[in-house]
């Protein structure tokens, strides 16, 4: 069968196909260290219907940036968050997004990638911008039943909350290597990870809480 022939009888499935290697590849080598060839290998096609489907890297890059922000994002809604009480929603929200960012070390090393680029491409989605909205919607819906309840202090900021807890799981991942070899080198993976999650829960409880005498 040819590559015309498959393209075809299952187009949506080459595209998946060229998105995933286009992830690996962008991941490995970077936005201008990846090359057509090297993704179209990965997707087991041709540089030609690579370009046929997304027309350059450019638009490639993009489209695999939108799918891995949605991915993180459709986790999160999934989780049913608001059916827990805010404690324990808060509890399993950064638990989450704290395996989700270990399980999935690529979508850290393209966010770096579009962090070392300033944002450059990120900044051309509109899409990736409303998909991103829900995270801090689920995040405010906690704060807030939280502090209505009285558990959570009043003047925390959403936002802040969501950096708080981003900055713990992105740098676990982003700077394990470096980090443990400086500071933990006789830690195991597993060590780390368990520490790491804890911190996350810990810092982020303490500081969205009320204190007892508060």
């Amino acid at each position: 069968m040819t590559e015309t022939t498959k393209r075809k009888n299952d187009p949506e499935g080459l595209k998946k196909r060229i998105i995933s290697g286009a992830l690996k590849t962008f991941a490995e080598f970077g936005m201008q260290g990846a090359r057509l060839e090297q993704i179209a290998e990965h997707a087991q096609t041709t540089k030609r219907m690579v370009v046929y489907h997304f027309s350059n890297k450019e638009n490639l890059y993009i489209e695999v940036l939108e799918q891995v922000y949605q991915a993180i994002r459709q986790h999160e809604t999934g989780l049913n968050l608001a059916s827990m009480t805010p404690i324990d929603a808060m509890t399993k929200l950064v638990e989450e997004s704290f395996d989700y960012h270990v399980s999935h070390p690529d979508f850290m090393r393209l966010v770096c990638t579009e962090n070392l680029l300033r944002g450059r491409y990120i900044n051309q989605s509109a899409r990736i911008k409303a998909l991103n909205k829900s995270a801090l919607d689920l995040l405010d819906d906690i704060l807030s039943r939280g502090q209505q309840q009285g558990i959570f202090i009043q003047e925390v900021q959403t936002i802040d909350v969501h950096r708080l807890i981003s900055s713990i799981c992105v740098h676990h991942v982003s700077n394990r290597y470096t980090f443990n070899a400086l500071f933990s080198p006789d830690n195991s993976e597993a060590e780390s990870i368990r520490r790491n999650r804890q911190l996350a829960v810990t810092a982020t409880l303490r500081y969205v809480r009320k204190m007892p005498s508060e």
